[in-house]
């Protein structure tokens, strides 16, 4: 098959690319601003801009699959005190995409929204548990919208029966190729680079209170695989993710344990965070695609910190 890879040079973008590029297909691998540094036989670099609707109609032609890993993202931060950053770019970039995807007859398109549309609960959510008319979170009201405006359009133009389109509803994503990033990682990436290079202490913001659900990135990518073999109706929200959520700071107490320091915690409070907790049930896509999370948080930890020892200490 040829199988087409936006944001390639994205956090999840990479990891999808380092698992597909190891099988038969066709692999076309999409990239903005970094450099590419990934190269293999079956695998073609295609460097351009997906709001361009001339240039979203050459990269997807003659496309078995598209898996769009492409956004403009960010952490915390610029949720918090830029709330436009995850609207306009990506409304634009994915309704261009939706419209080459279909007058190209690409036969599969895999789209990752997030859970930033859910409700806090204290109980794992199934994709039914959303309602529109549920308030969503004030911080993630922009961004909220823009998900849910293109897995919208996605369901449009499934209605035509061209093309099969998989949703999905992942929970927070980590792992290798994060960004590790103060300023534009989640806090995940950021946690980790605090730690790593800590002597005696950090700073979080808040108390750590909130939960999150923790999923590794090869389960993601594992889930992908497996949509892609079962699914079997031409449109499908899923969600994706451990099951289970853990507090920011149990999360941070267990990155702290992994890197085999010893570090003092200290809680910022003028900081601003993200007071939402919740987790998902994800016995759906067990029973419709034969997926389940292989990864415990504890052993996901571990390989981050493996993988930024060896990747990204030094830079």
């Amino acid at each position: 098959m040829n199988i087409l890879i936006l944001g390639a040079t994205g956090f999840i973008g990479r990891n999808i690319l380092e698992t597909f590029v190891k099988s038969k297909n066709n692999i076309t691998a999409v990239c903005f601003k970094k450099k590419p540094s990934l190269i293999a036989k079956n695998l073609k670099w295609v460097r351009g801009d997906l709001r361009n609707l001339k240039f979203c109609k050459q990269v997807t032609f003659n496309q078995d699959i598209v898996i769009q890993a492409a956004a403009t993202t960010s952490g915390a931060k610029d949720i918090l005190n830029k709330p436009y950053i995850h609207v306009t770019d990506n409304a634009v970039l994915n309704s261009y995409l939706l419209e080459a995807s279909y007058e190209n007859y690409v036969k599969r398109f895999i789209f990752f929204s997030c859970t930033v549309m859910y409700q806090n609960s204290k109980k794992p959510l199934k994709e039914v548990d959303f309602n529109p008319n549920n308030r969503i979170y004030e911080k993630y009201f922009g961004v909220a919208n823009t998900k849910l405006f293109s897995e919208n359009i996605c369901k449009f133009y499934s209605n035509f029966k061209r093309t099969k389109f998989t949703i999905i509803r992942h929970s927070n994503i980590f792992g290798p190729h994060d960004k590790y990033d103060l300023n534009k990682s989640h806090f995940f990436g950021a946690t980790v680079n605090k730690v790593m290079k800590a002597k005696n202490s950090i700073t979080i913001w808040g108390l750590g209170k909130e939960k999150r659900d923790m999923l590794y990135v090869d389960d993601l990518v594992d889930f992908i695989k497996k949509s892609i073999k079962f699914q079997k109706t031409y449109f499908e929200i899923y969600n994706c993710g451990y099951g289970k959520a853990y507090s920011v700071l149990t999360i941070i107490k267990k990155i702290i344990k992994a890197s085999g320091k010893k570090i003092k915690i200290n809680f910022d409070l003028s900081k601003p965070s993200i007071k939402t907790s919740l987790s998902l049930d994800c016995k759906k896509a067990g029973k419709e695609l034969k997926w389940k999370r292989r990864t415990f948080l504890n052993e996901g930890i571990a390989k981050t910190l493996t993988w930024y020892k060896k990747n990204y200490v030094q830079k």
